[in-house]
């Protein structure tokens, strides 16, 4: 077996192996932990509130059904559904809303002129009174997203009660949903369109207010440390979109990139066969730059003001790419440093064959760093 043919069989295996492991890595990047603060049942709102030594004055069973959501843009999120409450008779009676009163605020709520909250119905039932109101707002939050395409995005409601002078604790309706486990999907249609986002957990839980101010209030029960009711639904991105968009286009520049490259030699048949010279490879890789750049601008407009994304760093490695080509092939027709054998052994063997894995080792040693970032 000739050198060279050793060199290919060697590159090709190690190849495979790279692609296998980068694909084992895209697994775990794309894998989804269930928060561990998630409110599954009664039993679990009881042991919170012991936990933070809180036993309000009013507890509110309090549901919530989500009929559509919408991402307008990096940070904020158009949804609609009903919000439901129970008042029982003897004992909610000096918190019930009036007609027309919502028992409820969203404090992140950014359209209150053009947004829809309105009462839908009022049941009685075994003496509690069940007032529901329909509510179609958009949202401000922040979103994360340095994993793109492998982002999953939590998606809150925050729930305040609408009474700031009493004592109230919205508490989960549980009762309300056929399974509220930890890896059950409730609270919001089935049939809902998402576009490039699906479906991938639902959850009630917790978390401590951070207010800093009175409101004006001797006695403000929505304070500081106060427990605020949150559902949340956590969506995945659905990774083939993001796929064709963005990584078939690098695919197929490293592909004429490597193209370029295999031209690359100095025996002059092979050269005139492939109209081989020091420019046209140099020019291919301005051509092929000014192409990845454009899509590079196009994808840091859609997450401005966002930190470098996981999908960035693979357009740094197609830069570095298109600069050592361009730097070998000048190196190799040039003859210059003749101390270089791995550019000038064998016609410029080496460098052809560590190409692919060259790039797929930056891409699975970029993969694991982001993958360390997740996890820490």
């Amino acid at each position: 077996m000739t050198v060279e043919r050793t060199i290919w069989l060697v590159s090709c295996a190690v190849s495979v192996v790279l692609m296998y492991l980068l694909f084992q890595l895209w697994g775990v990047m794309n894998h989804f932990e269930a928060d561990p603060t998630q409110l599954n049942d009664q039993g679990a709102v009881d042991s919170y509130l012991q936990v933070q030594d809180y036993r309000p004055e009013y507890q509110v069973r309090t549901g919530i059904f989500v009929q559509s959501l919408e991402f307008l843009g990096a940070s904020d999120v158009r949804v609609s559904g009903y919000v439901w409450q129970h008042f029982e008779d003897g004992v909610h009676d000096a918190i019930k809303p009036g007609l027309g009163e919502a028992g409820f605020l969203l404090p992140e709520r950014v359209d209150v002129g053009s947004g829809l909250v309105e009462q839908a119905y009022r049941h009685r039932q075994d003496g509690t009174e069940v007032i529901g109101w329909y509510f179609e707002q958009t949202l401000r939050q922040t979103f994360d997203y340095k994993d793109y395409p492998f982002d999953h995005k939590t998606v809150w409601i925050r729930l305040w009660p609408n009474g700031f002078s009493d004592d109230i604790l919205l508490v989960p309706d549980f009762g309300a949903y056929p399974k509220t486990g930890i890896k059950d999907i409730f609270g919001i249609d089935e049939r809902i369109v998402m576009g490039t986002w699906e479906r991938e957990n639902t959850y009630f839980d917790y978390k401590l207010s951070d207010l800093s101010a009175s409101f004006g209030l001797a006695r403000l029960p929505v304070r500081a440390g106060y427990p605020e009711l949150h559902y949340n639904f956590v969506v995945k991105r659905k990774f083939g979109n993001a796929f064709i968009v963005h990584m078939v286009p690098l695919f197929v520049v490293a592909t004429l990139l490597f193209g370029a490259m295999m031209t690359v030699t100095r025996h002059e048949p092979l050269a005139d066969r492939h109209d081989f010279s020091t420019s046209s490879v140099i020019g291919t890789c301005s051509v092929l730059f000014f192409v990845v750049l454009l899509a590079h601008v196009q994808l840091r407009e859609g997450f401005a003001g966002s930190p470098v994304i996981y999908m960035e760093y693979f357009y740094f490695l197609m830069y570095f790419l298109l600069l050592g080509v361009s730097v070998n092939t000048y190196f190799f027709a040039s003859e210059a440093i003749p101390s270089l054998r791995i550019i000038h052994f064998r016609d410029n063997l080496i460098p052809k064959a560590a190409f692919w894995p060259v790039v797929l080792a930056s891409m699975a040693i970029i993969t694991a760093y982001c993958i360390s970032l997740q996890s820490g």
